[in-house]
This record gives structure tokens, C-alpha cells and sequence, in this order.
């Protein structure tokens, strides 16, 4: 079952966000799991694994190269040893946008891929797969067009 199944019935997932990262990035422990976890999670930074399970979500299509290189995947797997701090902020970020998304589409990974992958007026015509993976602003700026959406906001 993709990791995005899930989001079809919304009483199957953690209930809060940090739960839901944690269970996207499989990170374990997502039911407790808080903020405050989290963040200290991503500051030592995340396994390796967070990445390949972003890579399995979307697909390598999609996430080659965005949130880390190829050789600094293959480095870190090798030596076991976790992501830096920055490319570990990327991974979040990203796992921060995936589940916004898949709530707001409750799983339907073609529409999920269809709206990440295609460009958006509101991004100034890039996707909010690129706005999201450029900075933590990116992704912040497509966390607010899906929560405006939500709101019922034109978008």
C-alpha cells in the first residue's frame, strides 16, 4: 500500500501533523511523536530512509536530486550514518507539503502528483513541486495555496 493510501480514510492517520511527518518519513514512533520531537529529529538529521520513503510517495522521477544529491544519498546510506541539517530540513519540508496535499486530495495520488507537478499561476507559473523543494519559504508559500484552497479561498 502506498504511503498516500492511507490518507483516504483520514481516521487511520496520526492525528496530529508531527504524527503524520513521522509516519511519511518513517521515522517510527509516529502516534508520539510531537513538535518538539520532531524538530529535534530534523536538527540531528533524518535517516537516510526518509528520503527513500519521499522517493517511494512520488517517485525517484520526481524527487532525483531535490533534496540531496545522488552521491550524498549513496555516502550517508554507505557510512549509516543521517543527512546533514540542511538536506535534512529539505526532506521535511517536503514531507510538510506531501501531507498537506494528500489531506487535501485524501490520497488520490494522480491528483496529488497532478497538482505538485503542474504549473501554478499563484507560484508565478512554477510548480509546487519546485516552489516547495527551492526553500523552506517555497514551501511555505505552497502550504498557504493549499490551505486557502481548503478555505474555500479562489485559488
Amino acid at each position: 500500500m502506498n504511503a498516500l493510501e492511507a490518507y483516504i480514510d483520514p481516521g487511520s492517520l496520526p492525528a496530529t501533523e508531527a504524527g503524520r511527518l513521522a509516519q511519511l518519513l518513517k521515522l517510527g514512533d509516529a502516534e508520539r511523536l510531537d513538535d518538539v520531537a520532531l524538530a529535534r529529529r530534523v536538527r540531528a538529521g533524518l535517516p537516510t530512509s526518509s528520503v527513500s520513503a519521499l522517493e517511494k510517495i512520488l517517485g525517484v522521477r520526481l524527487t532525483a536530486g531535490r533534496l540531496a544529491s545522488e552521491a550524498t544519498l549513496r555516502r550517508h546510506r554507505r557510512r549509516r550514518t543521517p543527512l546533514s541539517r540542511s538536506h535534512s530540513e529539505r526532506a521535511y519540508e517536503l514531507g510538510r507539503v506531501v501531507d498537506a496535499v494528500a489531506c487535501a486530495f485524501r490520497g488520490d495520488v494522480t491528483r496529488i502528483e497532478a497538482f505538485l507537478t503542474r504549473p501554478h499561476p499563484l507560484l508565478d507559473g512554477e510548480s509546487p513541486l519546485d516552489m516547495a523543494t527551492s526553500c523552506s519559504a517555497g514551501a511555505d508559500s505552497v502550504l498557504n495555496l493549499v490551505r486557502r484552497a481548503e478555505a474555500g479561498v479562489a485559488v
